[in-house]
């Protein structure tokens, strides 16, 4: 370590290391911390079995940004993966997203006419209503076969309360596709980096000093001596003391095994879209990059409400949240050392290529004018 730096940047996610890795390139010097024992935060992956296993979730690098696909493409080389995940309700499965595959399936239609037709049916009973809730929007958008059996369910799980309680806001539309393609996303660059993403991570951060299983608020005093800038990746309501309240969160809990056996569910996702089945879905690590080893490794993904010690994974913007962020960010603006990025510095659900063009952004501003800039502005 060094006596001074140019920059603190608390947390080694995507954001930070981005943000470490535009710094040093500009001669600046850098110290990342985080509190856990590893760097890439979310997208941590480590090696089990030969399988580069994703311990937060399934995380799939895509974009419609060929200058944010450049970028990451010079710390990894990606493969050709294809986020295409099934969805299981009891013994049924389901195309995702929502597309003439899932409707053949549903009600055996062929052509793009007669599901546009047969949705138009499931949907008249509700449609000229003003929804009062989700459960209610959805049935306007889609009708009672797809809300019951790849909506209801999942949704709930995910938010931990009957749809009939959740705001109607939360899908303001259901994306429907009338063609036989199982692409998730419709962004043409799309892949997961064949050496996994911590290598990536690691790549960004050559050049800087990186102290991990460090807490910032152990003493945030003295780390802050240590350098010119802040940068926090943090809850902008955890450095503020929560002053105001703290904002909410949603949380995950991740099970994973090893099988004795080469394949386990021939996918790399499938979601489970029935309430009584307690996780949202299983990932297959090694469908990821087309693995073939003699063993398996899957997870099951538990949406979890969040508490304070949690590991805060999706902010809640609802109205109330973002009323309350508004407050914190108004401090925010106000720091002359201090500046939030990141999704939980931002309070915002950013994809990982709008972390990094956040990053990139503030990078750009920070280093090129010298100025406290608050990321997002």
């Amino acid at each position: 370590m060094k006596r001074h730096y140019d920059f603190l940047i608390v947390g080694a996610g995507l954001f930070g290391a981005v943000f470490a890795r535009e710094a040093t390139d500009a001669g600046k010097s850098c110290l990342v911390i985080d509190r856990r024992p590893h760097v890439a935060g979310n997208i941590y992956s480590e090696q089990v079995e030969g399988i580069e296993v994703h311990r937060y979730g399934a995380h799939i690098f895509h974009t419609s940004d060929q200058a944010v696909w450049d970028y990451v493409s010079r710390f990894a080389t990606f493969n050709r993966f294809t986020n295409s995940p099934l969805a299981r309700y009891g013994d049924e499965l389901y195309h995702l997203p929502f597309n003439m595959n899932t409707f053949h399936a549903l009600w055996g239609v062929k052509t793009p006419a007669e599901a546009k037709a047969k949705i138009e049916e499931a949907r008249a009973p509700y449609a000229g209503r003003e929804p009062r809730n989700l459960e209610e929007q959805a049935l306007s958008l889609v009708g009672e076969d797809i809300y019951v059996k790849l909506v209801k369910g999942y949704t709930e799980k995910q938010w931990g309360r009957p749809c009939s309680e959740l705001p109607a806001f939360i899908i303001r539309r259901l994306p429907l596709r009338f063609t036989y393609d199982d692409n998730y996303f419709s962004d043409p660059l799309q892949g997961i980096p064949e050496e996994g993403y911590t290598a990536m991570v690691e790549r960004m951060l050559e050049g800087a000093d990186v102290l991990l299983s460090t807490d910032y608020f152990s003493d945030r005093a003295a780390f802050n001596a240590l350098a010119d800038r802040v940068i926090f990746t943090g809850r902008i309501d955890e450095y503020y003391g929560a002053k105001f309240g703290r904002l909410s969160y949603r949380s995950l809990r991740f099970e994973t095994e090893t099988l004795d056996l080469p394949d386990f569910q021939g996918h790399a996702v499938v979601n489970y879209t029935e309430r009584e089945v307690p996780y949202t879905r299983i990932i297959e690590h090694k469908h990821f990059v087309y693995g073939t080893q003699a063993k398996t490794v899957i997870t099951r993904e538990y949406p979890a409400a969040w508490k304070e010690g949690d590991e805060p994974y999706y902010p809640v913007n609802d109205e109330t949240n973002n009323a309350l962020y508004a407050r914190y960010a108004a401090l925010a603006e106000k720091e002359e050392k201090t500046v939030f990025g990141g999704r939980l510095g931002l309070y915002r659900y950013l994809d990982m290529d709008k972390i990094v063009a956040e990053a990139l952004s503030l990078s750009r501003r920070l280093l090129g004018e010298g100025q406290p800039i608050c990321a997002g502005k």
